[in-house]
């Protein structure tokens, strides 16, 4: 299950990187119909006045989706079938599939509509939803369906939910430089009436904003001792921020080159898996035991790997008190 899992995060983000390389190819209207390529041709024809490169970059992309969704439909055949079945697990594998037909659907709206840019925005943000929620759902394959507990303060969480809500913006505020920029994906497509300069500025100061408050977030891990697994997946974040900020940079100052663009976008999908890492590494629940001694799946409550360690094995001389508050659960 974890497998199917990853490969659904991988093929989430993967079709969002291969829609940017139909984007700079200019091959957006390689298939100018949908859910045909030509009106009467369900695939590329060399009868109509559409570059064949453009048609077979357009079709292969939709080919793709084909893959995703074979992927997808295995993980939710193997949440169904898991035993005792996990609500949690089957409704994050339920928004899989559900997911690519909603992209299906808009990016048919997107070609009718002629490559419109807010309709492109809002293809590339679907995804990078998606993105997430395929990273939870990795999480969600080896947890129970027990009450999540946070590792964190009150003050974390409220920190850790304004880092995710300020991702956001800064991710609406990409799909607005792409739609001011020259990559319309068609030649003959209208171009969003900003200009580049201050949509990128406002991108910019939006980035480091974002890095200021995982500064902050950082320096209270610190402080409150946050687990291990929690503190790991954060400095992948740093990490994956600063290298997605310096490539936009670079971009912005060769001239938004193809190839940086589709690497661009590959940086916004390794961004979002890692803040959703983060995201889910914040909460503990029961763990998914291994298998048996007779091979057959047992599930049993274990502590977390991510978690602390708790002392219930280990009885205490001067009280029995449980931990009542988020920071007594994150260091006990």
């Amino acid at each position: 299950m974890r497998t199917l899992a990853l490969a659904a995060a991988v093929a989430q983000a993967g079709i969002a990187v291969t829609g940017s390389v139909v984007r700079v190819t200019g091959s957006g209207l390689g298939c100018p119909t949908w859910p045909s390529c030509f009106p009467d041709s369900l695939t590329p024809d060399p009868r109509y006045d559409v570059a064949l490169l453009h048609q077979w970059v357009e079709f292969g992309n939709r080919m793709l989706t084909g893959a995703l969704t074979v992927v997808v439909a295995a993980c939710l055949l193997a949440a169904l079938g898991t035993r005792p079945r996990r609500r949690r697990l089957t409704l994050l594998t339920l928004s899989m599939p559900a997911g690519v037909v909603a992209q299906a659907v808009i990016g048919g709206i997107t070609v009718l509509a002629g490559l419109a840019w807010w309709t492109v925005c809002v293809h590339f943000l679907v995804s990078m939803v998606l993105v997430w929620l395929a990273v939870l759902l990795v999480r969600a394959t080896g947890e129970l369906d027990g009450p999540a507990v946070s590792v964190l303060p009150a003050a974390g969480r409220r920190l850790l939910a304004l880092s995710t809500v300020a991702l956001g913006t800064l991710l609406v505020a990409g799909t607005l430089v792409t739609a001011a920029g020259p990559h319309a994906g068609d030649a003959k497509t209208p171009r969003l009436g900003l200009g580049v300069p201050e949509v990128a500025q406002l991108h910019g100061d939006l980035v480091v904003g974002y890095l200021g408050l995982l500064v902050g977030l950082g320096f209270l891990f610190d402080a409150v001792g946050a687990p291990a697994g929690l503190t790991r997946r954060y400095w992948v974040l740093i990490v994956a921020v600063l290298a997605q900020g310096t490539l936009g940079a670079t971009q912005y100052v060769m001239g938004v080159p193809e190839v940086l663009v589709s690497l661009h976008v590959l940086g916004a999908c390794l961004v979002t898996a890692s803040a959703a890492a983060v995201w889910a590494a914040s909460t503990a629940r029961p763990p998914l035991a291994s298998a048996n001694t007779e091979g057959a799946p047992a599930l049993a409550i274990m502590p977390a790997n991510d978690a602390a360690p708790t002392n219930d094995t280990e009885p205490s001389s001067s009280s029995n008190k449980a931990p009542s508050t988020p920071a007594e659960l994150s260091s006990s």
